[in-house]
């Protein structure tokens, strides 16, 4: 895919949604770091379920610490593997407030030494709460970097590097908050809505559905 077809993708994008975000509801860096990873292999919407009910009392690294991993795993038991997430989440607690004096750290390495905190994790606490311009590529980014052309490679942090690379630099900010939606509610797994889609016309996909 050329750089013009790639900026035209882009230009339309944030034309259709010109300040995009994440569907995961918080309030504070803090919030945000902890919504993130509960969503692991669960939904947003499962996340928020469970997050309003401890966030309003609970929602600070010293409220969550407070409830320990047992209570804390009573309100998130709904989610997958949440009996790792509590006792991640407790962990992150900790560290936290020992280490970070309660705040959420802006660096990519600090924010990584957090127990359940991955690269994908980091990258969305550091765009969406600090505004840095990084590349979160979950399995909906990974699809559709590599079935619009926009940016394909073999694994994950191929893609992430190619993106960080081919995207405009005007657009980079928000490009994964766009991906990620464009994935999730139509260029999805099983069969792409590519008549509803703006940037049918752009991509490369050889398979498109038909009308």
């Amino acid at each position: 895919m050329n750089a013009a077809k790639r900026q035209e993708i882009f230009a339309r994008l944030q034309a259709a949604n010109p300040h995009p975000t994440t569907e995961l509801e918080y309030e504070t860096p803090f919030q945000l770091l902890i919504a993130v990873l509960l969503s692991a292999q669960a939904t947003d919407k499962s996340v928020n379920i469970a997050t309003r009910k401890f966030f309003p009392e609970h929602g600070t690294p010293e409220g969550v610490l407070a409830l320990g991993e047992e209570g804390l795993a009573d309100y998130i038991k709904t989610i997958g593997l949440y009996r790792t997430k509590a006792k991640n989440a407790i962990a992150t607690c900790r560290i936290l407030l020992e280490q970070h004096g309660g705040e959420v750290p802006q660096t990519r390495e600090a924010l990584e030494a957090l127990p359940g905190v991955g690269r994908k994790t980091a990258n969305v606490v550091l765009n969406t709460a600090f505004g840095q311009p990084t590349m979160a590529v979950d399995t909906h980014i990974f699809r559709v970097s590599n079935r619009t052309g926009i940016a394909p490679g073999k694994n994950v942090l191929e893609v992430e590097r190619k993106l960080e690379k081919f995207v405009p630099r005007e657009y980079m900010q928000d490009a994964h908050h766009w991906l990620i939606l464009l994935g999730r509610y139509v260029c999805v797994a099983r069969k792409p809505k590519c008549p509803q889609c703006g940037i049918s016309d752009l991509c490369e996909f050889k398979q498109k559905t038909p009308a």
